[in-house]
């Protein structure tokens, strides 16, 4: 890909880091509610009051005592996943899918000693991966078990779908997967793969890696031109309704499809970066303006999102 000069991605609509920050996450953003989403704990019970489904809670884990209880509690468990509450970028985040006496199996194959796991637990409290430090929470979760006809896609990690929600309205969405390079996490400056998504209908659009265009998965292999993911309607309206429960008008909003559970809330976050409008091939801006413009605001989390899949389809 050849140098773009600014005008031309002026004229293409694509909103850059200043003008995100300045007329969208300032503007939009009330500073009060970003403990909300800051905060992974916080941001369950928020919206579950507002029917958005999370993976099931398992324990919190507050105080370094309670560390013996996760013990017992993960005896029962064939997998979970634990998190820091104030965690970001995926820090932290250890995904158990088995165990063999006293050690348990990560996600990647790799085993760890219940004491290596329970000295994460303790590292996770004393804001080790919180932001700027603070002390934290260790959250417990079920495990994740993703759809096949997207897990077949990823390398190792969980496939998400990351839905950029402006005033309540999903105006932009992309499939995000693990790597080899991004260690298994679907983080795309890690290398993680991002697949632009048809707000119309979830079928992929074009894929991108380090920002240049692919076609097929670099570990995989599979092709990935004709993704189409389920009950799309669905997690269109669980992103819009994420508005009303937090409040937030611009955001980023990461989903999953569970084999078992359907669509399901993984985080929030109130500073989404700006990688999926390459994931798409086309800018945020003129979507946003369309819905600033708008002289009657749509009252329900159901219109809002078809509002957006007719106005904002590729097709």
């Amino acid at each position: 890909m050849g140098w773009i000069s600014p005008r031309h991605l002026n004229r293409l609509g694509m909103l850059n880091m200043n003008r995100r920050n300045v007329d969208y996450i300032a503007r939009y953003n009330e500073r009060s509610s970003y403990p909300l989403v800051d905060n992974k704990l916080k941001t369950k019970l928020a919206v579950a009051e507002y029917g958005v489904k999370t993976p099931r809670l398992q324990q919190v884990v507050r105080q370094q005592h309670e560390i013996s209880h996760f013990r017992e509690m993960a005896e029962d468990l064939g997998g979970f996943a634990i998190k820091p509450a104030k965690g970001s970028g995926g820090k932290g985040i250890t995904v158990i899918t088995g165990r063999d006496g006293d050690e348990y199996i990560k996600a990647s194959g790799a085993r760890i000693s219940s004491e290596n796991l329970e000295r994460h637990l303790t590292n996770i409290l004393a804001g080790l991966y919180s932001l700027a430090g603070s002390p934290d929470v260790a959250i417990v979760e079920d495990l994740i078990e993703s759809e096949t006809s997207l897990a077949k896609y990823s390398y190792q990690g969980v496939p998400d779908i990351r839905i950029v929600v402006f005033q309540g309205y999903p105006v932009m969405a992309m499939l995000r997967l693990a790597t080899k390079a991004s260690d298994g996490k679907a983080n795309l400056h890690q290398g993680a793969v991002g697949v632009g998504l048809d707000i119309g209908t979830g079928r992929s659009l074009n894929a991108v890696q380090f920002n240049r265009p692919i076609t097929l998965h670099p570990d995989t292999g599979l092709a990935l031109e004709n993704i189409d993911i389920s009950a799309w309607d669905e997690m269109l309206e669980m992103a819009a309704r994420c508005f009303e429960a937090t409040g937030l008008g611009y955001m980023g909003v990461d989903l999953v499809v569970d084999a078992h559970q359907g669509p399901l809330l993984l985080e929030l976050n109130a500073r989404p970066g700006l990688a999926i409008q390459m994931a798409n091939g086309r800018g945020l801006l003129p979507r946003l303006r369309n819905i600033e413009s708008l002289k009657r605001p749509h009252f329900h989390p159901r219109e809002r999102a078809k509002y957006a899949m007719d106005a904002f389809g590729a097709l």
